[in-house]
């Protein structure tokens, strides 16, 4: 069972384009209404757990990941450009109007990351099985790594907001979302590489 949960910190806290999303909310001082986001990504983890547990290998086709991982990197490159386009605010209470990502927001880019489903894959559809979780147990298991889930993203922003504290200058936050949307792109454009080279 120490497994499942290494393998799942491994793959969920490493950066990808959820953490870099959420390393920017901290460095730009959003509020805990940021929280909303990492909830969605949570709430994809369970549905992504539970629902590959119950559907097994045999109805999932190798050749509809690529398909389905193509809609998830456009997402991310939709995420990056609004990031790079948002407005940047020094109060560390941003208005209501500020550019947060919602819930929705989050919930589909972690359904339609590729990451994501690498990360679920494995585990619901090999490691529950040789472990025999089943039934209620499975349930639980999804909860608990939906929660790890939800705190791979807060962990980024926390480190971000540490950051944040210590740059007082709005350009160099221009700057950061540049770069932090630069990379969400990086990150995109490789996955679809990755995905297309294993399609072949």
């Amino acid at each position: 069972m120490l497994e499942i949960l290494l393998y799942a910190l491994g793959v969920m806290y490493t950066p990808g384009p959820v953490n870099l999303i959420a390393l920017n909310n901290g460095v730009q001082k959003y509020d805990v209404r940021a929280l909303r986001f990492y909830a969605g990504v949570g709430a994809a983890m369970f549905i992504l757990f539970y629902g590959c547990s119950l559907l097994s290998t045999q109805l999932i086709r190798p050749e509809w990941l690529f398909y389905f991982g193509l809609v998830g990197c456009s997402y991310i490159v939709y995420l990056a450009y609004k990031i790079a386009k948002a407005r940047v605010k020094l109060d560390d209470n941003p208005s209501v109007d500020a550019p947060y990502l919602s819930f929705k927001d989050g919930l589909w880019v972690q359904l339609l990351n590729p990451k994501g489903v690498t990360a679920a894959l494995p585990v619901a559809t090999v490691q529950f099985p040789a472990q025999g979780i089943q039934g209620g147990t499975l349930g639980i298991w999804c909860v608990v790594l939906a929660i790890l889930a939800f705190g791979a993203p807060l962990s980024y922003y926390l480190i971000g907001r540490l950051v944040g504290r210590k740059v007082n200058n709005p350009r160099y936050f221009r700057w950061f979302n540049i770069v932090m949307a630069s990379l969400l792109v990086f990150v995109a454009v490789s996955l679809a590489y990755e995905m297309a080279q294993w399609h072949r």
